[in-house]
């Protein structure tokens, strides 16, 4: 009999997805993090997939190397993952949601790296404008 195929809990995909986009957008490599923290690259990439579970002491680590409080890890979850503590509820579009997240992708950040480093603010606010545009003209 083949075991069951392991899947994440949907919190901690996004618990992870928030720990590799702040991780990115400082520009640190997964080996530096880990160097930090006493853990391997490939740890740190177990956690950013939310295939192992984040503990506290070592999401309080991960704040204070990041320079963000606890509460980031936790923003912005869509209400389908929050709903997922709950037992009776299916977990399935939850994980989906966590997993197909724009922000994991590797453009998105770079994009936002690059948004972050145009200094001049009347040329930051015309790109989001077009960017906006775009999206708007992509649906329909």
């Amino acid at each position: 009999m083949i075991p069951p195929r392991k899947t994440f809990h949907p919190i901690d995909a996004h618990v992870g997805k928030r720990l590799r986009v702040r991780r990115k957008l400082l520009s640190m490599s997964q080996t530096k993090l880990g160097d930090a923290v006493g853990l391997t690259f490939q740890q740190i990439q177990k956690y950013e997939r939310g295939a192992n579970r984040i503990g506290a002491s070592r999401l309080f680590e991960f704040s204070e190397i990041l320079s963000v409080p606890i509460s980031y890890f936790f923003e912005d979850m869509p209400d389908d993952v929050k709903a997922s503590t709950r037992i009776d509820e299916p977990r399935s579009q939850a994980i989906e949601t966590a997993i197909l997240d724009p922000m994991l992708e590797p453009d998105s950040v770079a994009l936002i790296q690059a948004y972050s480093q145009i200094e001049n603010a009347s040329v930051r606010k015309m790109l989001f404008n077009l960017a906006k545009a775009l999206s708007r003209s992509a649906k329909g």
